[in-house]
């Protein structure tokens, strides 16, 4: 059996993976470690879970500690690019971790802070910049980043920087990058679009690839309900009143479902947070850190907010509405059964998403249980309290319909106008100033 010891990484990472209590490496790790030292490009097949961000990470640190060089101004000398806020805080954090002994430094930019703080961070230069695309071409933008002296590039997660319609934000980063770098490419999965991105960032590549898309955690119990879209949050209030629940993620498609959820929750006595793209980072930190913690059972979640959250002691998955992307139903319920524990799945299926479940079933070869609804469901139904209703403003509709037509991101792109000159003026200050700045 292979021993983090025996893969040649330098003293200070070993340190620091036994006081992690961490022994031995994952299959992605076994498989990515060794050609990531040697400095190849790799492309990898893996979900979240499966222990990737300690496959480039180690190695990473491991060149750079190598390899010591002053911090560039302005600049960085590894980039990784998440797609979201939370799993670029996540990187970071593993990033930290895993270099407490070395002189390293780590920082993160992404959306929904003020960007001030953050360009006076980049003008010292820093060894490992986490972003996210949105951002990260803002700080460009502004020139306060320059990515010319990046040695390292990580592209993680990205089927989902192509959802969330990173494409061509995407292709403009690689043409800022030098040419001669290594570059890693991560992804839950490897369709055309994925593959045709991965050939611009890479040369050669090595390919590694675990838990194949398919496949969804063996100790989950999946089961589906069917019901109309109507009955559906009587029968979440029901099912988290009597299923011996340690923790609950519960989907849904748009924000704003998440929440109606929650708000439907309230009115029960069922004490649940959203988080989502329209939450303030403070909120979304505030709502993560209670449901790590255990104040809070049931945290609803879009599927883009969630990605890469990595959170124990999560004993159910309730599908509030099932996701049109088959693959997208293994990532949800893959949040579950971690470590050795067991977990329940459970899909509310109405009429109209009848064929994403057999789209779903047809990937995972898993046909779910199918659960009748509870014993005197529509007389239950009845007496559930419900919340005060506020009329949805306009903007509110237009938003709901939005969502509904592409899903709920969690950091969009940005409109993006070019930089201000000094002072404020020449032919881009009427627009500057018609758009309100920054």
């Amino acid at each position: 059996m292979t021993k983090f010891s025996e893969l040649g990484l330098a003293e200070p990472l070993q340190k620091a993976l036994a006081a992690k209590g961490y022994d031995i490496p994952t299959p992605i790790q076994i498989q990515a470690i060794p050609p990531l030292l040697d400095g190849r490009d790799l492309c990898g097949i893996a979900q979240t879970g499966t222990g990737k961000t300690a496959a480039f990470a180690l190695p990473s640190l491991h060149h750079l500690a190598n390899n010591p060089k002053h911090r560039p101004p302005g600049g960085c000398r590894m980039l990784v690019l998440a797609p979201t806020r939370e799993l670029a805080s996540q990187i970071a954090v593993s990033f930290r971790e895993y270099g407490k002994y070395l002189r390293l430094s780590c920082e993160t930019v992404f959306g929904g802070v003020p960007i001030g703080r953050q360009m006076r961070m980049l003008s010292a230069g820093v060894d490992i910049l986490v972003a996210t695309p949105g951002r990260l071409l803002d700080l460009i933008d502004q020139r306060a980043l320059s990515l010319r002296h990046v040695e390292i590039f990580v592209l993680d997660e990205a089927d989902q920087m192509l959802d969330l319609g990173f494409i061509h934000a995407l292709k403009r980063i690689d043409t800022l990058l030098p040419k001669k770098r290594q570059s890693l490419f991560f992804s839950a999965t490897m369709p055309k679009a994925i593959a045709e991105l991965g050939d611009r960032f890479l040369t050669d590549p090595v390919k590694v690839a675990v838990a194949p898309q398919s496949t969804t955690a063996e100790r989950v119990d999946q089961y589906a309900i069917f019901c109309n879209q109507a009955e559906k949050q009587a029968l979440l209030t029901m099912k988290l009143r009597s299923e011996p629940i340690d923790r609950a993620l519960v989907f849904t498609r748009t924000k704003h479902g998440a929440d109606r959820v929650v708000k439907h929750l309230a009115a029960a006595g069922i004490r649940a947070e959203a988080i989502h793209g329209n939450k303030s980072q403070p909120q979304r930190e505030r709502a993560l850190g209670a449901f790590r913690k255990g104040e809070i059972k049931i945290l609803v979640a879009t599927d883009i907010a969630a990605r890469g959250i990595d959170i124990g002691g999560v004993s159910h998955v309730f599908n509030f509405e099932l996701p049109n992307v088959p693959e997208q139903y293994v990532h949800r319920i893959g949040r579950t059964a971690r470590a050795g524990a067991a977990g329940v799945a459970i899909a509310f299926v109405a009429d109209d998403e009848r064929a994403y479940l057999r789209g779903i079933e047809k990937l995972t070869r898993v046909k779910l249980q199918i659960q009748p609804l509870p014993e005197n469901f529509v007389a239950e139904m009845a007496r559930l309290p419900k919340p005060a209703q506020a009329r949805p403003t306009a903007q509110r509709r237009h938003e709901e319909a939005r969502e509904q037509r592409h899903g709920a991101g969690a950091e969009q792109p940005q409109r993006r106008f070019p930089p201000k000159r000094r002072g404020g003026v020449g032919k881009h200050a009427g627009a500057v100033k018609k758009f309100g700045g920054r």
